[in-house]
């Protein structure tokens, strides 16, 4: 018989020291996310046709717009920290101790793959919908960095998964020793991981291309967000009394619906290239047969040079040939 726990305990501590060098729980799971990010993102994406290079270099781009992207969300969407009246300005930096936002991180991700495609001359479509499956991998695997902190969590549950927090870490007001809260962190992994599930399906299932495997993402990940943004606690800014990122998820999901089903409807049929017009694989061997200062000769005045009898061959001996 299977007996459930009673509670989910939290970690001890959130940092180690290896001598005078600290190794933080958050950025583990950021990095491990990354690496797990890149390596489904590599493999996607070689498959589809693009150069084997192309991930590593765009990933760089991605990471950096991606880290200052995701900072300046949660910077917006949580000043009190920074600029509130026990706040410090000097804390935006301390990326470390925790406050990413996710769609912060997706647009300054976005612009960041954008460029590093565009110098390639490569298609940034067929490279999202490579991308996008990895990138719910990395959303899961970064949450964990949360439960290390003992942040973001949801209101008190008497569930039996119910999640112990310290009381340094308590949200003002929930003292009492006994509270358990739901594991926010928890759901939104088990949310990501099985909509990885539902992404990989859909994009066989309905031959999704164009970039329609990226929206689709984010129309799923959204839909989670809606739910498990509802129950967290934490400060956060209120529109009309509900918190923003609950009217961006809502935003960006529509937006996604709209335009998932216009690229639909205007890609209908059409094939997926990799390459930017005037650029690949073929104009560069096109080009290679040129002299520097002359038009590309034929082939056939090319192999003649390499002959050592510039005699003809034999009109009977010519006909074999094909």
């Amino acid at each position: 018989m299977l007996i459930l726990p009673a509670s989910i305990p939290s970690p001890a501590q959130a940092e180690w020291y290896l001598g005078p060098l600290p190794l933080r729980a958050y950025a583990l799971a950021i990095g491990l996310g990354i690496v797990a990010a890149w390596w489904i993102l590599d493999r996607r994406y070689t498959a589809k046709g693009g150069p084997k290079d192309t991930a590593v270099d765009v990933a760089l781009w991605m990471v950096l717009f991606g880290i200052v992207g995701a900072r300046l969300y949660h910077v917006v969407s949580s000043p009190d920290a920074y600029f509130g009246e026990n706040g410090n300005p000097a804390r935006i930096v301390e990326i470390w101790n925790g406050g990413l936002g996710i769609w912060g991180a997706v647009a300054g991700g976005a612009v960041g793959a954008w460029i590093a495609m565009h110098r390639r001359g490569l298609r940034l479509a067929p490279f999202a919908d490579a991308l996008a499956p990895g990138l719910l991998v990395a959303q899961a695997i970064g949450r964990l960095g949360n439960y290390f902190n003992q942040e973001l969590y949801g209101a008190p549950t008497t569930l039996p998964w119910g999640l112990e927090i310290d009381a340094a870490h308590r949200v003002s007001g929930y003292t009492d020793p006994d509270l358990l809260f739901h594991p926010t962190f928890l759901y939104e992994m088990v949310w990501n991981l099985a909509m990885v599930g539902v992404l990989l399906w859909a994009e066989r299932r309905f031959r999704l291309r164009h970039g329609r495997v990226m929206w689709l993402y984010v129309m799923l990940y959204t839909l989670g967000r809606v739910w498990i943004e509802y129950l967290r606690i934490d400060t956060a800014e209120t529109v009309l009394g509900v918190r923003l990122n609950v009217w961006t998820s809502v935003l960006v999901f529509l937006l996604a619906m709209a335009i998932f089903v216009r690229i639909g409807r205007r890609t209908r049929g059409q094939e997926e290239e990799i390459w930017l017009p005037g650029h690949g694989p073929a104009q560069e061997d096109s080009g290679a047969v040129e002299d520097d200062d002359t038009t590309a000769r034929p082939a056939v005045e090319d192999d003649a040079t390499l002959d050592d009898d510039p005699t003809p061959a034999p009109a009977e001996d010519r006909r074999g040939e094909g």
